[in-house]
């Protein structure tokens, strides 16, 4: 446990421990990067599909998909007020375990599963372009994560401001569809899913996409103002308000068209909105799915090269990682790597399974983080029963949830997580003793 009581002691200074990274974000800056990471892709792309498993009880599938969710939010809440650093999950295994060789795993997963999801957001980007021009959706995934990461590389400031700035307009659009759907609530039968309880489960499975990226916001902490009540308040109160969002969305767009129509859309918001205000409002509202799915990606490339530079310090990844830019003060070679890693995945060109691997990936994550909880509850660090129980079903949901997925992309995440265990033996040999918590 020293590992995690050095980092937190580390970072109560002003200058994030000495690190060089500036500590410029405060609750709201947080909260918008929590929501921002949250409200993206999965609310305007997912939609649809959620409700082609569970037609009208879609709201439902977001409930349950939103418990699962917060079980795991509070096990990285109380974490996150012990060890508020960039290193995250990978100080945490690491403290809890004792262990060099399963922090680095973990680190190696957040990092794999964080790039993979940058690219199936962009592919979701380039979806919609697609649709309007018939151009390739790789071609503007491509351009978009480009983007967003010369927005990254120019400082966390800069970067909390543009996501503010696109959080809001996302995060407009959904009150847009909430509203559209106002005087039409309570027409149909909120209940009525046409597939049965395996259809409900199948949606929490498919929209449970639209909830990755809550634990993304750890990953600031090294650059937040008192991260150690900022974070844990953040990440919580961005989980509560991303759900209300969706609830009320997914309520609205059952009521304007209805579940038959929506089924297995990819723009189910820019068709009620097509639907209850004409042609120029559906455009709108997919120009508004762009600004939004381009908020999540520049949260998951602040994300993975915050996690990548973390690992680095700790001599857990090579020094490069760690470097930082004399003038705009961030991580800029861990940017750049991470953001070609998603620019290759965005190859694949087929969102779906991408994000299919972005949730198995995630959900080891998961799965780790609700385990070190337990560890460290049981050593006597944390106290509080009520945690200790959420790490519990943590565990469970987190080993239900791991085995919705097919064989194809079962295979694919293992195979990655083997190769981090490989990576791991050849990195050890260069690893400064005591760089890897404890």
């Amino acid at each position: 446990m020293s590992g995690l009581t050095h980092t937190s002691e580390m970072d109560d200074g002003g200058d994030a421990g000495g690190t060089g990274l500036e500590r410029g974000v405060g609750l709201f800056g947080a909260v918008s990067y929590g929501v921002g990471t949250i409200v993206g892709a999965g609310v305007y792309a997912l939609m649809g599909p959620g409700v082609a498993n569970a037609g009208n009880a879609v709201w439902l599938a977001f409930v349950i998909a939103a418990i699962i969710a917060s079980f795991t939010g509070l096990c990285y809440a109380k974490l996150a007020s012990i060890c508020p650093t960039a290193g995250a999950e990978y100080d945490y295994v690491g403290g809890a375990t004792n262990s060099r060789f399963w922090s680095f795993v973990v680190g190696w997963l957040v990092i794999l599963s964080a790039v993979i999801s940058m690219a199936a957001v962009a592919l979701g980007f380039g979806g919609y372009l697609q649709a309007l021009t018939n151009m390739p959706a790789t071609l503007f995934a491509a351009i978009l994560i480009i983007a967003m990461s010369i927005v990254n590389f120019r400082g966390i400031r800069e970067s909390v401001i543009a996501n503010i700035i696109l959080t809001t307009i996302g995060v407009a659009g959904v009150v847009i569809t909430i509203l559209l759907g106002a005087e039409s609530l309570g027409n149909v039968d909120y209940f009525e899913i046409p597939k049965g309880m395996n259809g409900l489960i199948g949606a929490v499975g498919v929209i449970f996409f639209a909830f990755i990226g809550f634990e993304g916001l750890v990953k600031i902490g090294e650059e937040t103002k008192d991260p150690t009540k900022t974070i844990p308040r953040a990440l919580l109160l961005s989980i509560v308000i991303s759900t209300s969002l969706y609830v009320m969305a997914a309520l609205s767009v059952v009521s304007v068209v209805p579940h038959g129509e929506l089924a297995g859309s990819t723009s189910a918001l820019a068709d009620v909105a097509r639907v209850a205000g004409g042609p120029e409002l559906g455009l709108a509202m997919t120009l508004i799915a762009l600004t939004s799915t381009s908020s999540t990606v520049l949260v998951l490339s602040i994300s993975t090269s915050r996690i990548a530079y973390g690992m680095s310090v700790r001599s857990a990844l090579p020094a490069v990682f760690s470097k930082i830019h004399p003038r705009e003060k961030t991580p800029h070679i861990a940017i750049l790597i991470s953001s070609i890693l998603a620019l290759l995945f965005c190859a694949v060109g087929d969102i779906e399974f991408v994000a299919n691997v972005a949730n198995y990936t995630i959900f080891m994550v998961f799965l780790a983080v609700d385990l070190a909880l337990l560890i460290l509850w049981r050593k006597g660090i944390i106290e509080e029963i009520w945690f200790a129980l959420a790490g519990i079903l943590g565990v469970i949901t987190s080993l239900i949830m791991l085995t919705q997925f097919d064989l194809k992309v079962t295979l694919l995440s293992l195979t990655g997580a083997i190769l981090g265990m490989l990576a791991y033996r050849f990195f050890s040999p260069y690893l400064r003793p005591g760089a890897i918590p404890p």
